[in-house]
């Protein structure tokens, strides 16, 4: 009897096609050869990852432990552009980290670093625009 398959399984028909306990390494090698002639510089472009790095994990050479999260987020996105069922929580559990949910902090340190990079007029306006928002939310 084939068992149903959980929203975040990727794999039709309730066979798992994860191995469980796959390192991201093996994750990439997997979905990049279920990704039709995509290769691994293919796949940083894309993700806006650098290919040396990108290279490193998949060689092993480069711990994963402190991927940024909008990193994994990225490689998700672009497996699914071309199409390979994935999951954030398969980058996650793979790289060896916990599975965010939303999260504040997480937002926040975004919001910041992208305010850095901004020039400093553009920050300003950055400013002027969230109490902008700020005020308009509290009339609602």
């Amino acid at each position: 009897m084939i068992q149903p398959t959980p929203p975040e399984d990727p794999a039709p028909g309730g066979e798992d096609a994860r191995p469980h306990g796959e390192d991201l390494a093996a994750l990439l090698e997997r979905l990049l050869a279920q990704s039709q002639g995509r290769t691994q510089k293919d796949l940083a472009q894309e993700a806006g990852i650098s290919y040396p790095t990108l290279n490193a994990w998949i060689n092993r050479t480069r711990g994963t432990s402190r991927i940024a999260p909008e990193k994994l987020r990225a490689l998700v996105e672009v497996f699914r552009r071309w199409g390979v069922l994935t999951t954030p929580r398969e980058f996650f559990e793979a790289a060896g980290r916990p599975v965010p949910g939303p999260s504040a902090d997480e937002r926040e340190a975004r919001l910041l670093k992208l305010y850095r990079q901004l020039p400093e007029a553009r920050q300003r306006a950055l400013i002027r625009d969230a109490e902008a928002m700020l005020q308009v939310s509290r009339m609602v």
